[in-house]
């Protein structure tokens, strides 16, 4: 189709129409993505069977990595910090939550403060490992 000859109107028109066929689309796929998820998980399931695995065996690894995935029980227990008045709240490294820093100022610590935070831990919190 010649665009050239049409008037501004009929362009925005055109324009117009181009988005509501696109919004349609992304939807349409999107649809087709969700139904095709009980698919794949079912050819996954097959596959790992077909191996002789059960799926308990395999879905660690496959989230291997994630946060709050499977880890290596060979790097020995692991060990993280539990507020003693909120259980809820725990600490294993890196960035700190915002629990514990709004603790840390309550008590006169300094989050920034690498000693700060040492003693804090050792302070203030339980140290546990599974």
């Amino acid at each position: 189709m010649e665009f050239a000859d049409l008037s501004v109107e009929e362009l925005q028109r055109k324009l117009e129409e181009t988005k509501n066929h696109e919004a349609a689309l992304a939807r349409l796929l999107e649809k087709r993505k969700q139904e095709g998820r009980g698919d794949v998980a079912n050819e996954v399931k097959d596959l790992i069977a077909s191996r002789g695995y059960a799926l308990d065996d395999i879905l660690p690894l496959l989230q291997k990595g994630r946060r709050g995935g499977a880890r290596d029980k060979s790097e020995g227990p692991r060990r993280y910090y539990v507020d003693p008045n909120n259980p809820e709240h725990t600490y294993v490294r890196g960035v700190l939550p915002g629990w514990m820093k709004e603790k840390m100022v309550e008590q006169g610590y300094d989050p920034s403060n690498k000693d700060d935070r040492q003693t804090f831990k050792t302070t203030y919190l339980q140290l546990r490992e599974d």
